[in-house]
């Protein structure tokens, strides 16, 4: 189990916050280092077609991004390193600038179908793509122009947490909806079908 999390967290404020609602703090187990992903982070990242960002800018202030691509556009290169392609968009580049003052980032990974969230955090660097041009083309989306990748965004992970998944509203995809309707439509057909060789009219 991962541990190096909460130990990152659990800070005296918070431990201080849950003396004063609950009436005690939550133990700490021991954590002597980052928490490495395991298959099940690994497999669970690679499912993902979205993630929230979040970074802090030199004012202190909170920045969360949404972040959205190809299933698996988030990369694990090895279990303590995050990665994935920076797209041009509209060139605020936020997140970018945040890290340059203070490189902490938090993620937070769904799967709305399943109500399951995955929590990091980690410390964040962005390279220009021409920098790394083979992780460039490793990361890069097969269905865009590897030159729409402007930047390699790399996470050193300190620590994970897995969330319960108690009020994560179920959410599902185009796809995902149009996947399970799939054997109703044929199901449906297979029955318009066979009214017609028996001469009947279709259901109205």
């Amino acid at each position: 189990m991962a541990h190096h999390y909460l130990d990152t967290v659990f800070t005296s404020d918070v431990r201080a916050a849950q003396k004063r609602f609950y009436g005690r703090e939550q133990a700490l187990p021991p954590s002597p280092g980052p928490d490495a992903l395991g298959p099940d982070e690994a497999a669970f990242i690679a499912e993902a077609d979205s993630f929230y960002l979040g970074s802090v800018n030199t004012d202190g202030w909170p920045y969360v991004q949404h972040r959205g691509g190809p299933r698996g556009f988030l990369r694990v290169l090895d279990p303590h390193t995050l990665a994935f392609a920076d797209l041009g968009g509209n060139r605020q580049i936020v997140s970018a600038g945040n890290v340059i003052a203070n490189d902490r980032v938090a993620l937070f990974i769904m799967h709305y179908p399943r109500r399951q969230r995955l929590k990091l955090l980690g410390h964040a660097s962005f390279v220009p793509a021409a920098d790394a041009p083979e992780l460039s083309a490793q990361l890069a989306p097969p269905e865009l122009a590897p030159r729409l990748v402007e930047r390699i965004c790399r996470i050193r992970v300190v620590g994970f947490d897995w969330n319960c998944p108690k009020y994560i509203t179920p959410r599902f995809t185009a796809a995902e909806v149009e996947e399970a309707l799939a054997p109703l439509r044929e199901r449906v057909a297979a029955l318009e079908s066979a009214l017609q060789d028996a001469g009947l009219p279709p259901p109205v």
